[in-house]
């Protein structure tokens, strides 16, 4: 079995207490992220009419957040979800059942080239291990000026009293309270490790300016170090 072929299993073993893990763990502060960062994306496209396609879907939590803010903006809004995970489609299908899923990875994607408008990817793209290859795939299915919205837990660009603060939660406080609530701590274990082995937001940047993207937005959020990208094809 593949590295990569782990992790999906992995997150196939946690689907079911997912959505409940994440709202503890991040204090329920990842909505706040999400709505952000998709009301500044729905800005950017600046359609009435949007095709989305949000990869590495999840149980659809960043789904819920496109149909609500396309309400919003009365926006027509046609949206589907991929993930590589079984069991986190399960969860996502009965939440959504109008809703188009793919069983597939986001460096192969069942997608139509010059097709979507955007495409969203939150806190999944650190678990991508041949990253540029799915970015050179986001630019193969985006429009020609298509966005893509990258949500993601990212190393700090330089150590701070506050990241020491964040990591330590991350490392020592996390795992435990995630394992008890999904019974898998293990899974909460490779959480924080695979943030110190993924890039900062600058770096994270370059990749997506070598596939061709340029970069309209580059934020970091306090908590948790987590970086918002937003790019144009």
């Amino acid at each position: 079995m593949s590295k990569q072929e782990q992790i999906v299993r992995m997150f196939d073993s946690i689907a079911k207490k997912y959505d409940l893990v994440n709202r503890v763990l991040t204090f329920g502060i990842d909505k706040k992220w999400r709505e952000k960062s998709v009301k500044k994306t729905l800005e950017l496209i600046d359609k009435k009419d949007v095709k989305i396609l949000d990869v590495a879907c999840g149980t659809g939590d960043m789904i819920e957040i496109w149909k609500k803010e396309a309400q919003k903006k009365d926006i027509n809004i046609e949206i589907c979800g991929l993930d590589p995970s079984v069991g986190m489609l399960e969860v996502a299908k009965k939440r959504f059942p109008e809703v188009k899923f793919y069983k597939a990875y986001a460096t192969d994607m069942p997608c139509e080239s010059n097709a979507l408008d955007g495409i969203s990817i939150s806190f999944g793209i650190r678990n991508v291990l041949e990253i540029k290859k799915a970015i050179c795939e986001f630019k193969r299915v985006l429009k020609k000026g298509g966005i893509v919205l990258v949500l993601e837990f990212t190393k700090a660009e330089k150590p701070t009293k506050f990241r020491e603060c964040v990591d330590f939660y991350s490392n020592k406080i996390l795992p435990k309270i995630g394992g008890i609530l999904s019974k898998n701590k293990e899974a909460y274990e490779y959480l924080p490790h695979s943030i110190e082995n993924f890039y900062t937001p600058s770096e994270l940047a370059a990749l997506f300016k070598e596939c061709g993207f340029s970069i309209e937005k580059l934020q970091t959020f306090n908590f948790g170090q987590v970086t918002m990208l937003i790019a144009r094809s």
